[in-house]
């Protein structure tokens, strides 16, 4: 017989011993590697194939439509150019003076509303488009000769108009051309024949959650590997561009969400990484494994954060977004055996701020649009945010610009192309006009080739020859 004190001095023991044994159970079983990569195959986790999901959609099928290549070697082959930087170099002598009806305009095509810019290569232009009657994402590709269509190819997804509906730019190399869609399907397509060699729902795969305005993220391709930010389950992923397959997977980043941003690549201290600003803070992994090298959540977008980060060298960094977020310089540094990143100064929005575009970093200088709060104007800065000039009555609402052969290109949200000096001592402007007839919404980024500057509002693209003739 058991009495009750007996019960009451030794069931206390008992019980603590049983949390002692837990609580190493939890140690040695139940934590995680902080900051270890997802290998799949070899984390031992089943691969996403093997999870009960969905299926992507299927595509249609790819249908030739009789354009033909141009022969023009020029490539813009993805967001931001060659380089990503927004800088054109290598191409034909721009002209300085025109015509005061403007550049000539070399052909124009009608697309479902948007935003997608265009990619340049191997003289094609391919754009994402949508096409609200079919209810399907379309991959386009035209002749960058006369704006012919080659062939297009889609897959079935609805979509609808929210201030447009696809909103990026393709990436391009060599036979593969990659798209990111409106509700995250990414997919691969061949050049030469249309035909879709993969496609994956990053929603059905990673729990991706599609951004507000749907996905403005654009796809990266780093030689074999297409690199994404699902913001799900995982935070970037590297796939085979051949394949669609998982290469690494990096770990979730807390409760982070996708955004609207692009990834940048960088290279610091000896360490290639990708970085990318999610809803709650900006994250540098490892280009070869996905390994976190570190993290920040002292840079927070406010609502619609779209423009990229801004690579400046010696580790700086620039951030930027609208709706009241203002800007930041970051400096990272290596120490320790790790890297870690810190802010060098904040800039008020009225300062500088940008809802869209991306500034662009030029002979050791900032240029972008300051929207909104900062009056809609181009300004100029040095890299301590100091403002060195801006356009004065010239606005440019949420249009893309770029730099070419020592100019800048600036589209307004009406169709108006203004050319300037790209310098750092004043705002010169050397023509404006109007090349986009009836625009609204000309917010797509613009690419450049051969001379030839591919640009568009919601529903219609445009090439006009800016080459000096």
């Amino acid at each position: 017989m058991i009495n009750k004190g007996s019960v009451e001095i030794v069931l206390p023991s008992v019980l603590a011993a049983l949390g002692v044994v837990a609580l190493g159970l939890w140690l040695s079983v139940g934590r995680r590697m902080e900051f270890a990569p997802r290998l799949p195959g070899a984390d031992g986790v089943p691969s996403r194939g093997d999870l009960e999901q969905e299926p992507p959609p299927q595509p249609t099928g790819p249908v030739m439509l009789g354009g033909k290549p141009s022969s023009l070697k020029g490539s813009w082959p993805w967001f931001r150019g060659p380089r990503l930087n927004a800088i054109s170099t290598g191409g034909p002598p721009l002209a300085r003076t025109w015509p005061a009806s403007g550049p000539e305009k070399l052909w124009s095509v009608e697309l479902g509303p948007g935003h997608a810019g265009a990619a340049i290569d191997q003289g094609r232009v391919f754009v994402l488009d949508y096409d609200p009657a079919a209810m399907a994402d379309t991959m386009r590709c035209f002749s960058l000769d006369d704006g012919a269509e080659i062939w297009r190819n889609s897959y079935p997804v609805e979509v609808v108009e929210n201030h447009g509906m696809s909103r990026t730019v393709p990436a391009v190399s060599g036979p593969y051309v990659v798209s990111f869609g409106p509700k995250c399907h990414v997919a691969c397509w061949s050049v030469e024949s249309g035909e879709c060699l993969w496609l994956l729902d990053l929603v059905g795969q990673y729990h991706a959650k599609v951004p507000n305005w749907y996905a403005g993220q654009c796809p990266l391709i780093d030689g074999d590997r297409v690199i994404l930010a699902p913001c799900g389950d995982a935070c970037l992923v590297a796939v085979d561009i051949k394949t669609g397959k998982a290469v690494w997977e990096s770990e979730k980043a807390d409760n982070w969400e996708m955004t609207h941003v692009s990834i940048l690549p960088m290279t610091f201290a000896g360490r290639k990484m990708y970085v990318y600003c999610g809803s709650g803070g900006v994250i540098g992994v490892s280009a070869e494994d996905g390994r976190t090298l570190w993290r920040t959540t002292e840079w927070v977008g406010k609502m619609a954060t779209c423009p990229t980060p801004v690579e400046i060298g010696d580790g700086r960094i620039f951030f930027c977004g609208g709706y009241a977020a203002g800007a930041r310089m970051m400096q990272l540094s290596a120490g320790g055996g790790g890297l870690e990143i810190s802010s060098l100064f904040e800039l008020k929005p009225k300062q500088f701020e940008s809802e869209q575009h991306t500034p662009v970093f030029y002979e050791g200088h900032l240029y972008g649009v300051r929207t909104k709060a900062g009056g809609e104007q181009l300004v100029c800065m040095d890299l301590e945010g100091k403002e060195i000039w801006n356009s004065g009555r010239d606005k440019f609402g949420r249009g893309p610009y770029m730099i070419a052969d020592g100019l800048i290109l600036l589209l307004n949200d009406q169709g108006r192309l203004t050319v300037a000096e790209a310098a750092a001592d004043a705002y010169r402007v050397l023509g404006q006009f109007e090349v986009l007839e009836d625009a609204h919404d000309a917010w797509a980024p613009m690419a450049l080739a051969e001379g030839r500057l591919i640009l568009r509002d919601l529903v219609q693209m445009k090439c006009l020859r800016l080459a000096a003739l």
